[in-house]
């Protein structure tokens, strides 16, 4: 599994929307600065999350991007594969592969199999309102009163 730019600037602007759900949208220029994500690859991250169905966005001087999706009904595992493919860290750990005539007798095929597993496992039972939730109760902790 490799996470690229791209799936990092992903997974942080959903965060971002999360954060934000239910309060309307969120500017480009409000995400780029809360997120730290240069402008103009966040918009191309944008339109490919809109593409897969992970985010909306309405025009106009009022407009913004948010959430399609409730942050509950969002996993990172979602993100990283809709992003960046597959998780598995060599391709034989996929069920229909056929490209190696040693598979079958291959020692490391199972340990691949099992970081797979550790993996899906991890990032398919996070869910960004979840995540959100951390975000907030970490800056409950910051709130200091005299």
């Amino acid at each position: 599994m490799r996470i690229t730019y791209k799936g990092d600037y992903a997974l942080k602007a959903i965060l971002d929307l999360a954060l934000h759900y239910g309060n309307g949208v969120v500017t480009i220029h409000q995400l780029a600065k809360e997120a730290d994500i240069p402008i103009k690859f966040l918009e191309q991250v944008l339109l490919e999350l809109k593409r897969g169905g992970f985010v909306e966005s309405r025009r106009g001087k009022v407009g913004g991007y948010f959430l399609a999706k409730h942050p509950s009904q969002i996993r990172i595992g979602d993100i990283m594969r809709f992003i960046d493919g597959p998780i598995e860290p060599i391709a034989c750990v996929e069920k229909k592969y056929n490209g190696c005539g040693d598979i079958y007798k291959c020692i490391f095929r199972k340990i691949w199999r099992d970081v797979a597993g550790a993996t899906s496992h991890i990032i398919d039972n996070i869910t960004f309102e979840a995540l959100a939730n951390q975000v907030k109760a970490q800056e409950q902790e910051f709130v200091y009163s005299i």
